[in-house]
């Protein structure tokens, strides 16, 4: 991961991001919700295709043959992901009360979210098993105090650490997926990153990089693969400014 790199491409983006406003920026923005959100639900089971999330989200269309909770695991998805981009605005720090308000909204109208569960979970597949409640109450204490310890932290490892550590707790029933990748974009918009959607076709190497912290504590796997998705969209936001302007950036 090449830190400085990215926080040049960055800096220009953020700094030449208005040239984009209008329809095109609004495009960007759309196309990304819909791409993360079918993405992201994707990867914990749902079957919408990208169209099928496209015509739910965009369009306000009603989506037949599907259950109706694949429906609001969808549009909560899109809720939740403006409540964090509300509070990234508004310049408030990631703590456990807006944790709890986007798992909360993760499940509306599914079950009641933002309470801690109070039975043992496993993940299906995986060598770690998380935490029994008690334990797992002293943890999600221990992540929050943390997450103020780490404030210093390179955002793309923080961004990592947050998801890694949170979703090693799991101390939700369901959902901790979904919150993790939420919270992950968090850190990276509150240090004006851009969110980034990690792929259902890497659910692979995206698990095994959260294995990798979960066993042996290695989060850098998982922050290298944030840095390579966060540097292909700052890349497209580049081409689009040099290809509007006279102005293109220096790599050297």
């Amino acid at each position: 991961m090449n830190e400085e790199q990215l926080q040049r491409k960055k800096a220009f983006v953020k700094e030449h991001k208005s040239l984009l406003a209008g329809a095109a920026l609004e495009n960007y923005e759309t196309a990304f919700i819909i791409e993360y959100t079918h993405n992201s639900t994707a990867i914990e089971g749902n079957t919408l295709s990208l169209m099928e999330t496209k015509l739910l989200l965009e369009d306000k269309q009603s989506i037949g043959g599907k259950a109706l909770r694949e429906i609001y695991e969808v549009t909560n998805h899109k809720k939740a992901f403006d409540y964090v981009t509300k509070c990234v605005q508004e310049g408030k720090s990631l703590d456990e009360r807006i944790l709890k308000d986007i798992h909360a909204i993760l499940m509306e109208n599914i079950f009641t979210g933002g309470i801690y569960r109070d039975v043992g979970v496993y993940i299906t597949g995986a060598a770690h098993t998380p935490p029994a409640p008690d334990e797992m109450y002293r943890q999600i204490k221990d992540f929050y105090v943390d997450l103020e310890k780490n404030r210093e932290m390179d955002p793309i490892t923080l961004a990592a650490w947050t998801h890694g550590e949170f979703v090693r707790i799991h101390p939700f029933i369901d959902g901790n997926g979904r919150t993790a990748r939420m919270i992950m974009n968090y850190q990276l918009m509150f240090h004006d990153f851009l969110p980034v959607s990690i792929s259902k076709e890497d659910r692979l190497p995206y698990f095994s990089c959260l294995e990798a912290y979960a066993m042996k504590g290695d989060i850098q796997p998982f922050a290298d693969m944030i840095a390579a998705l966060e540097e292909t969209r700052l890349d497209y936001y580049i081409q689009a400014i040099e290809q509007i302007s006279d102005m293109h950036f220096d790599a050297n």
